[in-house]
């Protein structure tokens, strides 16, 4: 069976329910402590039971992996009680999802670009672009995005082996460590992209075969992964230090393709008139070919 199996998803829900249940102390539950003798840094299962409106027994079997069946009220109760933000939430719920029957379909992805998308890429000549999956390959570009990125473009990890990933950049390359100035962000970011996607789409063998890849080859990545931490990619700021033009703090955006599942469109747009513009016009004037730059369509 590809991707992720039954006891895979069990699996997942023990540890994301236990080590968010661990990091909420019962005095951020607004319960009341007695003596000073407990032997859990957070929350004991009786007492997330107690703060969901549910019996003991029902808490521990959804926390050792059975959330299959488990009602939308039972959800919105286990996220209150353990206080879950919104990448949190929906991670709980995609998992749900995965311990139903019905719901370990294979999510439909997106294989290609479509011809639009890559002329909108073209039409975007003073903007960073790029279009990538979930499983972070960057499966097309503009010519700016691709002069931005590369460090990423000319790694030999891809020299043999395509597309152009950014999670195995980030973790494999020690150049990753110069081209991210908050390279310890960047990575945490990373991993918590990836966990929520494995939430999402779980039978994705090449997600699995991916994070099986970093947990093995990168310690940082494993202790990271081990957290069980989940976010959203939507927008935010961008530091990077490009060999030519020194360091940009690029504000993004990452936008979800509708008519292409599981694709996203990414771009930057810095302030006009500030540093970060400048060196991309910079970037640009040393950019000859107007023409979207395909990386291979994964």
């Amino acid at each position: 069976m590809s991707g992720k199996n039954r006891e895979d998803v069990a699996g997942e829900v023990r540890e994301f329910l236990g080590t968010r249940r661990a990091r909420i102390t019962p005095e951020q539950a607004g319960l009341p402590v007695y003596g000073g003798n407990r032997r859990v840094a957070g929350l004991r299962r009786e007492e997330v039971a107690l703060l969901a409106g549910m019996s003991v027994d029902y808490y521990v079997r959804l926390e050792r992996g059975n959330l299959g069946g488990a009602s939308d009220s039972v959800l919105e109760a286990l996220a209150h009680a353990l206080q879950l933000n919104e990448a949190e939430r929906t991670h709980l719920y995609d998992l749900a999802r995965a311990s139903t029957p019905v719901g370990r379909r294979p999510a439909v992805t997106a294989s290609r670009v479509r011809p639009t998308i890559l002329r909108l890429l073209d039409s975007m000549t003073g903007v960073p672009a790029f279009v990538r999956n979930a499983r972070f390959d960057i499966v097309a570009a503009n010519l700016l995005g691709r002069a931005l990125y590369a460090p990423l473009f000319d790694s030999p990890l891809f020299a043999q082996r395509g597309p152009v990933n950014s999670a195995r950049f980030l973790f494999l390359d020690p150049a990753a460590q110069d081209f991210w100035v908050d390279w310890d962000k960047g990575a945490d970011d990373a991993v918590a992209f990836l966990r929520i996607e494995t939430g999402r789409t779980p039978h994705d063998r090449a997600l699995t075969d991916l994070v099986g890849e970093l947990t093995t080859k990168s310690g940082e990545f494993a202790r990271r992964w081990a957290r069980h931490d989940v976010k959203f990619h939507r927008s935010g700021v961008k530091n990077l230090h490009h060999p030519l033009v020194g360091t940009l703090a690029l504000p993004y955006e990452a936008m979800e393709l509708p008519s292409d599942p599981g694709l996203r469109l990414n771009f930057y747009t810095p302030e006009p008139d500030s540093p970060a513009r400048e060196a991309l016009d910079l970037l640009a004037v040393w950019t000859t070919d107007d023409t979207a730059v395909r990386t291979g369509n994964g």
